[in-house]
């Protein structure tokens, strides 16, 4: 059911939200940029050696190539979204007021 024209939705407050509930926007990172670095060197080390090695091995060796997508959880640009993620992880901070977000540093710790 649509709310009438010309009145506002309310936006629930995250500690409304239930954690059962999935999060709206998808997430990539990792939990260290080591950790996603090493994912992207395995990702980007199946899709070269596979088609490196097919003039060695044959084609039977593109079938290494998937394999990448599970490293990569997705595709390529969704590790490098991941990778963005995880180094802006804990130095951004989004807050939302009446419906309007802005995007700030986020305090140090003391």
């Amino acid at each position: 059911m649509k709310p009438a024209q010309g009145t506002k939705t309310p936006i629930a407050a995250p500690s409304t939200v239930s954690s059962a509930a999935p999060s709206a926007a998808p997430d990539f990172a990792s939990k260290s940029v080591p950790r996603h670095l090493a994912r992207g060197a395995i990702g980007f080390g199946l899709i070269i050696g596979s088609i490196a090695m097919v003039p060695v091995a044959g084609p039977v060796t593109l079938l290494a190539a998937p394999l990448a997508l599970i490293a990569f959880r997705g595709c390529p640009t969704c590790w490098m979204v991941g990778l963005a993620q995880t180094i802006s992880r804990g130095r951004l901070e989004r807050s939302c007021v009446d419906g309007v977000c802005t995007l700030t540093k986020a305090n140090p710790a003391a």
